[in-house]
């Protein structure tokens, strides 16, 4: 079989979704064609960076002005006409990926990413085909926002049941959507040493761990957390994850703590800083967040921004696997109320019920069964 996986940057959750399934994949059928693309790839460099940079600088900037553009187009009528107004304006971008498929020829794409959905559909309707490669639609967040849906998708794989009833709701039809959970790597599975973790990052066995997570391109408050926690009283140690932020890595290295304190910056090893933490401090990207999930971690969700985050922040809370603070300043309160309390012990039981550690293998299987089964 061959196997696209199409996926954009738009932060790091897109991308880590589409690594995952390949290794799934690659695990499951090692002698299958797999191939994973950024659409960024078929993009002007001009055009490249406008919208990757763009995306960032707007959430960072302008968080109320992206949950404005969220709440907007999070209607499938709106949707839909969106995206008849970008057949208009083929591009060149856009010729480039369906040039790309013609010749791969797949036999499914996976998407991670809503944007190849609208070309994968536009293709079908065009080539007047009843059917093309099959079309899967892999949300990474735990709401579904309307551009994730298109005509021509075959199958969405979605992160929960109540995620795929906003879907029915909207039309989808029930057997077309599945609670996969979102597609994580398998190590977040794998069993871990943590002594022997702790031991390799400089940590104490007798400290509570927290770690504070900035996202993948160095997004948040993540120096006014550090300056927040110096005024907890109890015993800790933090761990905090810079990404692709070095300014701000060396901007917190060189800075003194209270508390045992070490700064990183982009890290492949998430599961272990995740394996070893007692308690994550994070904003609530899909992504991330099932991962911790995954691990049975609770998270301190500060500063979500509005639209997906603040959908995926309002799913943990409501399932109890997380707490939340609305102002930086209240951190310290909170932190202090749950290190070394029950409190902490059932937002990690209720963290591990929630979490899908098989998730991209779930992906992978039902694609496989509507390739080989199909109806």
């Amino acid at each position: 079989m061959r196997i696209l996986i199409a996926t954009m940057t738009a932060g790091g959750g897109h991308l880590a979704a589409a690594a995952a399934l390949e290794e799934a994949w690659h695990a499951m059928r090692p002698r299958d064609v797999i191939e994973r693309v950024d659409l960024l790839k078929f993009y002007s460099p001009l055009h490249r960076k406008i919208h990757s940079d763009g995306y960032v600088k707007l959430v960072e900037r302008a968080p109320e002005l992206w949950g404005m553009v969220f709440k907007k187009t999070d209607d499938p009528k709106v949707a839909r006409r969106l995206n008849r107004l970008q057949q208009l304006f083929p591009g060149r971008s856009r010729l480039r990926f369906v040039r790309h498929i013609k010749h791969f020829k797949p036999d499914a794409v996976l998407c991670t990413h809503y944007s190849p959905l609208e070309v994968l559909g536009e293709m079908r309707q065009k080539s007047g085909e009843a059917k093309g490669p099959l079309c899967v639609s892999v949300v990474t967040d735990f709401e579904a926002h309307a551009l994730w849906m298109d005509g021509g998708v075959d199958l969405y794989c979605v992160a929960a049941e109540e995620t795929k009833a906003r879907l029915v709701a909207r039309s989808a039809v029930a057997t077309d959507v599945v609670s996969t959970g979102i597609p994580i790597a398998a190590k977040f599975s794998a069993v871990m040493n943590a002594q022997s973790v702790r031991r390799s990052m400089g940590l104490r066995d007798d400290l509570p761990t927290l770690l504070v997570l900035s996202g993948g391109f160095g997004m948040g408050p993540v120096g006014k957390i550090l300056a927040q926690l110096d005024h907890v009283s109890g015993d800790f140690q933090t761990l905090v994850v810079c990404g692709r932020n070095e300014e701000l890595r060396r901007e917190l290295a060189a800075q003194d703590r209270k508390h045992p304190t070490r700064v990183l910056g982009f890290a492949s090893n998430m599961h272990e800083l995740m394996g070893v933490a007692d308690l994550i401090i994070t904003k609530p990207g899909g992504l991330t967040t099932s991962e911790a999930l995954a691990l049975g971690k609770p998270l301190l969700i500060l500063d979500p921004i509005p639209g997906q985050e603040a959908a995926n922040s309002d799913f943990l809370l409501e399932r109890g696997a997380a707490v939340k603070v609305n102002r930086v300043e209240d951190v310290p309160y909170r932190v202090g109320q749950l290190l070394g309390t029950k409190k902490l012990g059932a937002l990690s039981k209720a963290a591990r019920l929630l979490g899908r550690p098989d998730s991209a293998q779930a992906v992978c299987r039902e694609v496989l069964r509507r390739l080989t089964n199909p109806t």
